[in-house]
């Protein structure tokens, strides 16, 4: 199976431009997710790919095989669409050999092909129904048979869970992630949700506005995001509008309103520069008043605004002088440890898990 490189790819719809000089190289094998916001073009990327559009600059290449300018039939893509696009006269079987047939493969052939692809995503027994007789999630192993018998050199994937209900998404991701590792197939997958991008790929590309705006393993984007839209896209995180200052005791603080935060010494940042502080949830500690803060932490106090049991976890918002809030996920959840609205309490976090961007010097 080869890979896919991305070279220079610019596509426009009049002024608007929704991919916009993309370069990206998909490794043989390799489960890549772009993923983003809608309108962020990564449809249209897709499209692009499988033949569906043709872009104005840039090349795209399978392995050695330069494909742009080939029709989508003899690219060797396998789809997988949003709303399955399964054909609602034909059976389970004739769904999945459609594509055998359009390509003329031997009818003996395509029997055993389709079965293989049947049996490859837990269909088997159900060959001979209609697709109204199927539930969504049979309907999309369908839909990823009749994408995968034909054998592709690639398979591309269009939000193909969205129609889904949450559980059954969580399910089929998982589902999705075995299949292609079984198979080695390289796969592009297209998707608004960051915990299905985080659950299952080997990289992500992170876009906007038509522009990658990062790329990298799941772990690099979330923990290292290397700007604002990234940091407030993937996840959720505190995202704070600061200027460094010197506090009391001499040392360059980040300040929020009446609120400050440590900084590394690290940062190379000098008074009067402003910058957004961001600080995942998951990172910050409540603690008692009293209770000792570890080396390397930085803490302050506030008061317990509202929190929302989840079972596993809490979510607490601490509020702080002014109008500075920050929310606070902590998976101590023993019903005995939970603070109440109104208690104050101390909070800390280690100093090099608050993420710094730069927004340029006072003005």
């Amino acid at each position: 199976m080869p890979g896919i490189s991305i070279r220079n790819v610019i596509k426009r719809f009049g002024d608007l431009v929704a991919a916009n000089n993309i370069n990206l190289e998909i490794e043989k094998g390799e489960f890549f997710t772009l993923l983003g916001p809608s309108g962020c073009g990564k449809t249209t990327l897709l499209r692009c790919i499988a033949g569906f559009l043709d872009p104005e600059e840039g090349q795209i290449h399978f392995g050695e095989r330069r494909v742009d300018g080939i029709p989508t039939h003899k690219r060797g893509v396998g789809m997988v669409f949003q709303n399955y696009a399964v054909f609602p006269h034909l059976s389970v079987q004739d769904n999945v050999k459609y594509g055998l047939k359009a390509r003329k493969v031997p009818a003996g052939e395509q029997e055993d092909r389709a079965r293989q692809a049947i049996s490859l995503v837990q269909l088997e027994g159900l060959e001979n129904r209609l697709p109204n007789q199927l539930s969504g999630g049979q309907l999309q192993r369908v839909a990823i048979a009749r994408a995968l018998v034909i054998e592709p050199e690639v398979l591309l994937m269009d939000e193909p869970l969205s129609n889904l209900d949450a559980k059954l998404r969580v399910e089929m991701r998982g589902e999705i992630r075995m299949l292609q590792q079984k198979m080695g197939i390289t796969t592009l997958y297209v998707t608004h949700d960051q915990e299905e991008a985080l659950s299952i790929s080997d990289r992500i590309a992170v876009m906007e506005y038509g522009l990658v705006r990062q790329v990298g393993k799941p772990w690099e984007i979330y923990v290292r995001p290397q700007d604002t839209f990234v940091a407030g896209f993937i996840g959720t995180t505190n995202m704070l509008d600061c200027e460094v200052t010197v506090d009391k005791a001499g040392i360059l603080v980040a300040r929020s309103g009446q609120v400050s935060f440590g900084l590394t010494q690290s940062d190379g940042l000098a008074q009067g520069v402003k910058l957004q502080l961001a600080i995942r949830p998951e990172a910050i500690t409540i603690r008692d008043i009293d209770e000792p803060i570890p080396d390397g932490h930085w803490s302050m106090e506030g008061k317990i605004v509202r929190f929302e049991y989840l079972g596993s976890m809490i979510k607490y918002e601490v509020g702080f002088s002014g109008d500075v809030a920050l929310l606070v996920i902590s998976y101590d959840a023993e019903p005995d440890k939970i603070k109440n609205v109104g208690q104050r309490v101390k909070m800390s976090y280690p100093i090099e898990r608050a993420k710094i961007f730069r927004k340029g010097p006072a003005q």
